[in-house]
């Protein structure tokens, strides 16, 4: 009988300080909690929480996304306080920022990343005929 190696058991990390990454869009919302370095912790989706469809996008979908993702952090990491960073223009914003807040977890800084077209596309050419 070979004998098993013995292996040390892996640590758990613990990470007080986080960035809470909210990305809305119109089709779902994603919510994404980094370390300060942006390696990923934990992540949350419309989807991850039992949604299909259009209903990925409601207010409620984001909710529940940042609820179950900002308390998994806590359990899993010991996070007390985050950054919030939203980028996206959909409907899932708001809510989502409110779910992180009322989690108990304390905001720090709060940053729009929304991307703004400085000049927006180059136009199709001109028909000619």
């Amino acid at each position: 009988m070979a004998k098993k190696k013995q292996t040390a058991k892996k640590q758990k990390r613990v990470v007080t300080r986080g960035i809470v990454h909210i990305l809305s869009t119109f089709n779902n919302t994603i919510v994404n909690i980094t370390d300060e370095q942006g390696n990923t912790l934990v992540w949350e989706s419309g989807g991850t929480v039992g949604f299909k469809g259009t209903r990925k996008s409601t207010p409620y979908a984001a909710q529940l996304a940042a609820q179950k993702a900002v308390k998994r952090a806590i359990q899993e990491y010991g996070l007390q306080e985050v950054e919030v960073v939203i980028k996206g223009a959909g409907a899932g914003r708001e809510s989502a920022l409110k779910a992180v807040h009322a989690s108990g977890i304390k905001i720090t800084k709060l940053r729009d990343a929304t991307p703004i077209p400085h000049n927006g596309c180059r136009p199709p050419a001109r028909r000619r005929v």
